[in-house]
């Protein structure tokens, strides 16, 4: 005869069970929750009021999102399904159910405060010996945009458009004030200054109108006119470029989104990211072709950096071994800090380091874009997708600070 434990669905707990028994002490919820605590969220708390009905706590609803992330739980609706049924998610919630709307209303009302949470995850690793910055790699990806490449229209038919409907609302504003009033004798006629004047609104407000952003073939998307036809591995895509300045023991430590079709422009704005957010400089930065730039060496040479960015025929020399000598095609390279980075990478140290940034920002990048899925933003716009992205990153510390 068999023996079976017993069953009852129905039956209630005598005593209420302790979430550490349950998913065990080393459970990422428990790391999501002392990393939380240790943060300052008085800059979340200013945001709201004394007066008005109850808030929900930031710091909960900031452990709630952060682990979410950490799932790849991007959605409010399934976030709010989560809060209630999964135990993790209870637990960092402390029994709280906030709903899809206030999730989400937490992410757009906070931009600014989560900016600071990156900085102060990075000072929690940075204090515990973790984020090393003698060698920092740079690199970016394509993300796509939470919109149809395919819905796009014209730029010059949308502001024809726009004109056109500008003339039909005077015409219609011309034409009521020219009817005669029931409960006067005479009817409103718009003088010629008053017809110049009331023109000159109009224009002015159309002026005043946000430029529509060209994409593409002179195209924009109508869902999310922010975002830009970018040039990727697998061709066009309509998204955002992600940046990402990620450290020799996997920390990233800067990151941003731009519109930026190529990648020549963000070496310097990343190098001084992350001195902003670590309060130090790296000693050397690598990144690949795409990044090059005279201005840039130059700017990380007055900064005290060494630099590992290779022209685009010196990687084919590194790639084939051809060797290219001191020219660019055929111009002869008189620079001398760009020489002296030529010579730099010819050397053996100079090729292993530079080798090094495959193993240090590619395999972070398949990370996020493999195992976190973040190969499209669920957000619109450049301001929302950027707090999505920080979001992205900060969690991604977390759990490298817990794997660490």
């Amino acid at each position: 005869m068999s023996r079976f434990f017993a069953y009852d669905p129905d039956q209630a707990y005598l005593l209420p069970p302790n979430v550490n028994d349950v998913l065990g002490a080393d459970h990422l919820c428990f790391h999501v929750h002392r990393v939380v605590e240790r943060l300052d969220v008085s800059e979340f708390e200013q945001a709201y009021s004394e007066e008005g009905r109850l808030a929900y706590p930031p710091r909960m609803m900031l452990k709630v999102w952060l682990y979410a992330f950490c799932l790849q739980v991007c959605s409010t609706r399934r976030l709010e399904q989560r809060i209630r049924e999964d135990l993790a998610f209870r637990y960092l919630a402390g029994g709280l159910s906030p709903d899809h709307k206030t999730l989400s209303e937490f992410l757009r009302r906070h931009r600014y405060a989560i900016n600071s949470v990156f900085t102060q995850v990075l000072e929690i690793a940075r204090k515990a010996g973790m984020v090393r910055l003698g060698h920092v790699a740079i690199d970016s990806t394509r993300v796509k945009a939470n919109a149809s490449r395919w819905s796009v229209v014209n730029v010059d038919q949308i502001a024809r458009d726009q004109r056109a409907r500008d003339r039909r609302q005077v015409r219609r504003f011309q034409q009521k004030a020219n009817e005669p009033d029931p409960n006067e004798e005479g009817g409103i006629s718009l003088s010629a200054e008053q017809r110049q004047s009331l023109e000159g609104e109009v224009e002015g407000m159309r002026e005043g109108l946000k430029p529509l952003a060209r994409g593409r073939r002179n195209e924009v998307c109508r869902a999310d006119p922010d975002s830009r036809f970018l040039r990727g591995r697998e061709g066009w895509v309509l998204g955002y470029t992600a940046d990402v300045a990620v450290s020799d023991d996997h920390f990233i430590v800067a990151s941003r989104v731009t519109q930026n079709a190529t990648d020549n422009d963000s070496l310097l704005p990343l190098a001084d990211e992350v001195e902003r957010r670590c309060k130090a400089r790296p000693k050397k930065i690598t990144a690949d072709a795409g990044f090059f730039s005279g201005r840039a060496l130059h700017g990380l040479h007055d900064r005290g950096i060494q630099a590992y960015v290779p022209d685009n025929n010196l990687t084919h020399e590194m790639n084939t071994g051809e060797r290219t000598g001191g020219k660019i095609g055929r111009t002869t390279i008189r620079d001398p800090e760009h020489l002296r980075m030529r010579k730099r990478l010819r050397t053996r140290q100079g090729r292993k380091m530079y080798r090094r940034r495959q193993a240090v920002v590619e395999p972070v990048l398949g990370i996020l874009k493999e195992q976190r899925g973040i190969r499209r933003f669920r957000r619109r716009g450049l301001a929302a997708v950027e707090t999505e992205w920080l979001m992205v990153v900060i969690s991604y510390n977390i759990g490298r600070m817990l794997n660490v």
